[in-house]
């Protein structure tokens, strides 16, 4: 319409009268001409799409960057919102683990006050629980949500991860498991050591804190609510959830 009234009235005038923009219009008016300059890449998702059904923008991501594709994982979840290959088969949100269950236990006074950093091997500790969600395919071929509890000990002074527990369901025999190994490795540590975690139902049990005050241990537990009393663990908790996802392929 705009094109066939040009002849008579000028471009300006036409878009002033309809309210529209001439640097909106110059700008569509050169893209209509223009090439997708992400249609290869378009086709690539289509085809990975039809092999792989079930897999989202992250696992579509880890494969193009494999492929030599250098694109950011945002990108591709635009472009599978724009050609509508979203995965629909898990679209329903599981809840999110929380290990507190209340005061159920002792509640340790918080010791650490995020003082992180330690130049003494085996002297503060932290633990935490995370959840993982694996998929597996049951007798009829579905794909089945499986998830495992991780019980890491990590020592401050390095990041390293001193002892672990990996059970199907929250265990307290996993997390007892796994601290006995790491007072062991610490044992050699010629300063008091300090045991850090959150309000977990795990960490008031008697058991747990029964083993910290018989090896004259400090127990100490962030305050409810607050993931930055713990940062060195949630932070470790993201790097390996990324890293799982990133190596999945």
């Amino acid at each position: 319409m705009i094109h066939s009234l040009r002849g008579a009235f000028k471009l300006k005038d036409i878009l002033a009268a309809i309210g529209f923009p001439k640097a909106t219009y110059m700008y569509w008016q050169k893209r209509f001409d223009r090439a997708d300059p992400d249609r290869g890449l378009a086709n690539k998702l289509l085809d990975l799409h039809k092999e792989h059904k079930d897999y989202g923008y992250r696992r579509m991501q880890a494969i193009l960057c494999k492929q030599g594709e250098q694109i950011n994982k945002k990108k591709v979840q635009r472009m599978m919102q724009k050609y509508g290959i979203q995965v629909t088969t898990f679209t329903r949100k599981s809840r999110k683990y929380n290990a507190y269950k209340g005061r159920t236990g002792r509640i340790a006074p918080n010791r650490m006050h995020r003082r992180f950093h330690t130049s003494v091997p085996h002297q503060k500790i932290t633990t935490d629980t995370t959840e993982f969600k694996y998929y597996e395919l049951d007798a009829k071929g579905r794909m089945v949500i499986k998830k495992l509890y991780l019980d890491p000990f990590l020592d401050m002074f390095n990041s390293e991860i001193l002892s672990y527990g990996i059970s199907q369901t929250p265990s307290a025999v996993s997390v007892l498991s796994a601290q006995k190994q790491a007072i062991e490795i610490t044992s050699d540590c010629l300063y008091r050591r300090t045991f850090h975690s959150d309000c977990g139902w795990a960490y008031q049990m008697p058991a747990y804190t029964y083993v910290l005050k018989n090896n004259r241990i400090f127990q100490s537990m962030s305050r409810k609510g607050n993931c930055y009393d713990n940062a060195v663990m949630e932070n470790f908790f993201g790097i390996s959830n990324r890293k799982c996802i990133t190596e999945l392929n």
